[in-house]
């Protein structure tokens, strides 16, 4: 699996620490920079924003997914590469997994929450095998890693669930696993050419 496009589920409001903004901007400018296609909510507020704006001021494309009843509280960013309106939530989380091949998560919200909890879940149940990174920047996500991990100390999650995301500190750091990723699978092809 080549990594030509990633999503990135992150917040509609900017939060509370600067630190989110920086790593909202460093992510798109690095997907960017990486030649890497930029999947996201569509919006041009918070987060979303933040990073979409810096994937294009970069040189990047950028594909929006958002739904019609979004349309003016999240206002659209009609500036992206590509902006596709949907009728649904559930057709904008299936559309934005189809077109990634990993998923990076900043700081956000319940939607962003929303988000990982499925796209973790379908990794679960093998309905991909995609990369899922959480960016733990100024440890926003100290407390979704601590309930992910209560679930398996208390037997409601097996402890092979840990396998399906990794957490890193950084956007840099997240740029490196990604990059591991994909040397990875360069050997694994030419082993099978």
């Amino acid at each position: 699996m080549t990594i030509a496009a990633a999503a990135v589920f992150c917040g509609s409001r900017h939060g509370a620490w600067p630190e989110f903004a920086e790593a909202a901007r460093a992510t798109g400018k690095g997907l960017a920079e990486r030649h890497i296609h930029l999947v996201y909510g569509g919006g041009a507020v918070g987060l979303m924003g933040v990073v979409a704006e810096a994937a294009l001021s970069a040189g990047g494309e950028v594909t929006g997914i958002i739904p019609t009843f979004l349309h003016d509280r999240e206002v659209m960013n009609d500036r992206v590469t590509d902006l596709i309106v949907t009728e649904s939530m559930h057709e904008r989380k299936r559309l934005m997994f189809a077109k990634a091949d990993a998923f990076l998560i900043l700081p956000g919200g319940l939607g962003t929450f929303d988000e990982l909890m499925e796209i973790l879940t379908w990794r679960q149940l093998s309905l991909h095998d995609k990369p899922i990174l959480i960016v733990n920047v100024a440890n926003w996500a100290v407390h979704v890693i601590a309930a992910l991990e209560a679930s398996i100390e208390q037997g409601l999650a097996d402890p092979s669930a840990r396998r399906l995301y990794t957490v890193v500190s950084s956007v840099t750091e997240a740029f490196d696993v990604l990059g591991r990723e994909k040397k990875r699978e360069e050997k694994s092809e030419t082993h099978r050419l």
